[in-house]
């Protein structure tokens, strides 16, 4: 009944209907299996807009990159945070940010995300450098000869510590690392269901995630917090405004700054794993970003390895050029994020060249950045790792073009408009931190000759995870 239903009492003006046969699940199993080729086979058949019925929810995908800019300035009427902010309540199990409960909480935690930009970053920025820093000479500095290791355990084991001092401050007990580890433990325990609990999954049904959830939130009530020494101002402002809220609960508050973590290091730890195998897996890109970061040591009389202490201004990362393009590269290639927009009202979108879709109240927008990125089109050989690609004339490129014209939106791996990642200018910095300090300290290789692939199990909600961990060794340089 719903097929017909929905098949037949189409709206003049409403884009052609992918429905499925299987009742509720639609076009879902497919999807999920593979995004990238379905939303690819639908564009060839239906062309650059279309809905989909997916897990009893239809889903308009704008295609065309030329047409992301009118999807994305039309903010009052396509709503993204009420969307986000009920699945981030049901997924870190805290209470919806209702107004009438939680009066403009949710526009004062926003404003808190003035600490990650400007001179406030520096600062943020400034503490991530020495605390990994401090990480690497803690794990590496005693690697005189080959040390081997599993890349993505190394990668999360380094920033998530890395990340969880600097925001929230150091454990004072003298087994500190370990007490980091045991929270990095159990964090990589959910990850592993954050897909099933943003599909909307119960939790009841993910085995020991219910625990495994409550135990990390746990970490967080305030009597554990206080004891954490050097913690961040994000996080302090943000302590600060759920004080002033008393429905809000210690398990509550708990459950923010664990999703607030979760926010922070999701994404950038996969990330950093992919910026690190694809250097790794391309001598003539690992010689040029080394270069590039040897010459700015000597260039600023900085000396390297363990025992030193490096500093790093906003300006000198910037201008890592090739670094900052073998970064984007990799996110280029590992991102999958869906930009969605929940239409507020029955509602007309006008597009470029007199296009208009008729859009129902509740309707889901979809912009799938993932095939302008592999667009060859866009990027010529889309699926060949190129280091230097956002590189022009030894300058950072910003022009891009399809069909003759220059494109708006060319890289869109921390979303767009209202949903574009808040802590995108951190993230880049500490995985940019990451890499500086590992090149500059060691000497790198793969100690593995096999293939690391995409797991699409992460499809439309981030970075993709790798399908296997891959051995590689490090030693100090001479």
């Amino acid at each position: 009944c719903l097929f017909f239903f929905s098949v037949f009492n189409r709206k003049t003006g409403e884009p052609p209907l992918i429905n499925g046969w299987i009742p509720y699940l639609g076009k879902a199993l497919i999807f999920r299996k593979d995004a990238y080729k379905f939303l690819l086979d639908q564009q060839k058949k239906f062309g650059d807009i279309f809905t989909v019925h997916i897990a009893g929810r239809y889903i308009t995908f704008i295609m065309d990159p030329f047409q992301y800019v009118y999807v994305i300035r039309n903010s009052k009427q396509l709503e993204f945070h009420e969307f986000a902010n009920k699945m981030a309540s049901k997924t870190f199990d805290y209470p919806a940010l209702s107004k009438g409960k939680f009066p403009e909480l949710k526009e004062n935690l926003h404003r808190i995300y003035q600490y990650l930009q400007g001179k406030p970053l520096d600062i943020i920025s400034d503490h991530m450098m020495k605390n990994l820093q401090d990480i690497f000479e803690w794990k590496c500095s005693q690697a005189t000869d080959w040390e081997t290791e599993k890349m993505y355990k190394f990668c999360c084991s380094v920033m998530f510590e890395a990340s969880f001092v600097t925001l929230y401050g150091r454990v004072p007990a003298a087994d500190g690392h370990k007490v980091i580890s045991e929270i990095r433990d159990k964090f990589i325990k959910f990850d592993a269901s954050f897909p099933y609990l943003a599909a909307n999954i119960p939790i009841e049904l993910l085995g020991a995630t219910k625990k495994v959830r409550k135990e990390l939130i746990h970490h967080f009530l305030l009597q554990n917090m206080t004891k954490w020494l050097g913690g961040s101002k994000v996080v302090q402002a943000r302590q600060d405004i759920f004080e002033k809220y008393e429905l809000l609960g210690d398990y509550d508050k708990a459950a923010h700054h664990f999703a607030f973590l979760w926010a922070s290091v999701g994404n950038t730890i996969p990330a950093t794993f992919w910026a690190m195998y694809y250097l790794l897996r391309h001598p003539e890109a690992l010689a040029a970003v080394r270069d590039e970061i040897d010459h700015l040591l000597q260039s600023t009389g900085q000396e390297r390895g363990p025992t030193y202490n490096i500093h790093l201004t906003r300006e000198q990362l910037d201008n890592l050029v090739y670094l900052e393009s073998a970064l984007n590269e990799s996110l280029r290639m590992c991102s999958s994020s869906m930009n969605i927009r929940i239409s507020q009202e029955d509602f007309v979108l006008k597009l470029e060249g007199n296009q208009e879709v008729v859009l129902r109240k509740g309707d889901w927008i979809a912009l799938y950045p993932q095939i302008l990125h592999m667009d060859p089109e866009v990027y010529e050989d889309p699926k060949e790792y190129k280091f230097d690609r956002y590189i022009e004339n030894g300058k950072k490129k910003t022009a891009f073009y399809k069909a003759g014209r220059k494109l708006k939106y060319f890289l869109m791996p921390f979303g767009s408009g209202i949903s574009m990642c808040p802590g995108r200018f951190l993230a880049m910095n500490e995985m940019k931190m990451f890499l500086f300090i590992l090149l500059s300290h060691f000497d790198v290789e793969l100690a593995e000759n096999k293939s690391v692939r995409l797991d699409n199990s992460r499809m439309g909600l981030g970075i993709l995870l790798p399908d296997v961990d891959i051995a590689f060794r490090y030693k100090l340089r001479s």
